[in-house]
């Protein structure tokens, strides 16, 4: 992260921990509440920045990436992600255009791993990619008056989910009531003062990935890396897969898992009353007795008590109704609706 925009935060009353979070709060469910009930501008440290550019850069990224970057629009936002050739996800990303270049965000623990892979596959091609956290700072901004608080610090409204508008910064709207900015390190304060003078409320990053589950739009960090095809994550239902382009790492795995239906496991919203819950912990399910039956994918605190999460877990074992964390015997989770359909 940029020292300057570091400073000016810890200036705003911010609390950085050292696996890449932020909390304006003694308590991260204390921020998590604020999303709940209000609008809120969060300093999204919890993901990094690649910049591609270069005249290559858009069949660069396409070559690698699961979505069609060919099809991105100037004015465009897609999800996407960089899979193993065994078709297991190693980033999930969100990747827009700025002016003549591409930026891809994806969670700050795999960010310098992954943009020294991506890097391996440049080999003659006209790119380049560097990390853009040094120069831009990406804000989040949501809640019922996240609208308001752009048009406050003279920022365009995007008119639809995951369109841009470009100007002194970028936003990418990500549904009716989020949207990221991606500004330069010179006008990240001034847009934060702007933004909290229109009433959002500063918050931390568990208030961010709380709403992330909330939306069922899975974040693959470091604990996770290589555990899920895209479709377990449902990327397919997202809009993050295309399955018209051209191939990329481990894409026939994933077009064999679309055209032959054969999909065990599925990706599903739970709550959990648990004093606390990271990526990577094991489900367990009665179909399938001592053996994991599915992992955690993220989670946060909920407002009201326990943890929220988005969990891979086997359809049979969903379909039961049943599921544990930690042990066949562990906390039982309730299953809480998704904001879109499962097959």
């Amino acid at each position: 992260m940029n020292a300057t925009w570091q400073t000016f935060l810890a200036n705003q009353g911010a609390q950085f921990s050292g696996d890449n979070a932020v909390q304006f709060s003694e308590d991260a469910r204390q921020d998590v509440i604020r999303a709940a009930q209000g609008t809120i501008v969060v300093p999204m440290i919890h993901l990094g920045a690649i910049r591609a550019s270069g005249e290559d850069a858009c069949a660069f990224l396409h070559n690698l990436f699961s979505n069609d970057v060919k099809k991105l629009g100037p004015n465009e936002a897609q999800f996407t992600s960089f899979n193993s050739p065994k078709g297991r996800m190693l980033a999930s990303i969100v990747l827009w255009r700025e002016a003549g270049d591409y930026l891809l965000t994806l969670s700050a623990d795999i960010h310098a791993a992954m943009l020294k892979k991506l890097s391996m596959y440049i080999l003659r091609s006209k790119v380049r990619l560097m990390d853009d956290g040094g120069d831009s700072a990406l804000i989040g901004l949501a809640g019922p008056r996240a609208g308001a608080a752009l048009e406050s610090a003279g920022l365009g409204i995007p008119g639809a989910e995951l369109a841009t508008a470009s100007g002194l910064a970028t936003v990418v709207r990500l549904d009716d009531s989020r949207f990221i900015v991606s500004a330069p390190i010179s006008e990240a304060p001034n847009l934060w003062a702007k933004f909290v003078a229109a009433g959002a409320q500063p918050a931390g990053s568990a208030a961010w990935q709380w709403l992330d589950i909330r939306a069922g739009q899975p974040v693959v960090t470091q604990p996770v890396q290589e555990e899920f095809v895209v479709q377990m994550v449902n990327y397919d239902l997202i809009g993050g897969v295309s399955f018209n382009k051209g191939c990329y790492p481990g894409q026939e795995i994933v077009a064999r898992t679309h055209y032959l239906g054969k999909l065990k496991k599925r990706m599903y919203r739970i709550h959990a009353d648990v004093p606390t819950l990271a990526a990577g912990t094991d489900l367990y399910a009665p179909d399938f007795g001592d053996q994991s039956a599915g992992k955690v994918v993220s989670a946060a605190p909920a407002p009201d008590g326990g943890f929220d999460a988005l969990v891979v877990l086997q359809t049979s074992s969903a379909e039961g109704g049943k599921a544990t964390i930690g042990a066949p015997d562990g906390p039982a989770v309730a299953f809480v609706p998704l904001p879109y359909a499962l097959p």
